[in-house]
């Protein structure tokens, strides 16, 4: 098997890396990957005492419900491999990997 890649107009070759996880204990739930990533991938989510997922209320007063946001994959199949949620991340909590075909 290869890697998925592209052939650029320049001719050059490009080898997108798809985003594979997020480190969860990083996380500091700050949104920033959240805001750049241009096909809906992403969501925040609250983690409560006990770990477990709580949906986040953007517009709601729910903080008491969750210890911590984070963010997790919440569309792995719309990614495009730009990377852009790496590139912005402050904590570096993500992983990317190339596509085999």
């Amino acid at each position: 098997m290869s890697d998925f890649s592209v052939t650029l107009p320049s001719g050059e070759t490009w080898t997108p890396t798809f985003v594979k996880s997020i480190d969860e204990g990083k996380c500091i739930g700050c949104g920033r990957c959240f805001k750049v990533c241009p096909r809906g991938v992403l969501e925040l989510v609250g983690l409560d005492e006990d770990g477990e997922r709580i949906v986040v209320d953007i517009d709601g007063d729910d903080d008491e419900e969750y210890e911590k946001k984070v963010m997790t994959i919440a569309h792995q199949e719309l990614c495009i491999g730009c990377t852009a949620c790496s590139k912005i991340c402050p904590k570096k909590c993500y992983s990317h990997a190339p596509a085999a075909v």
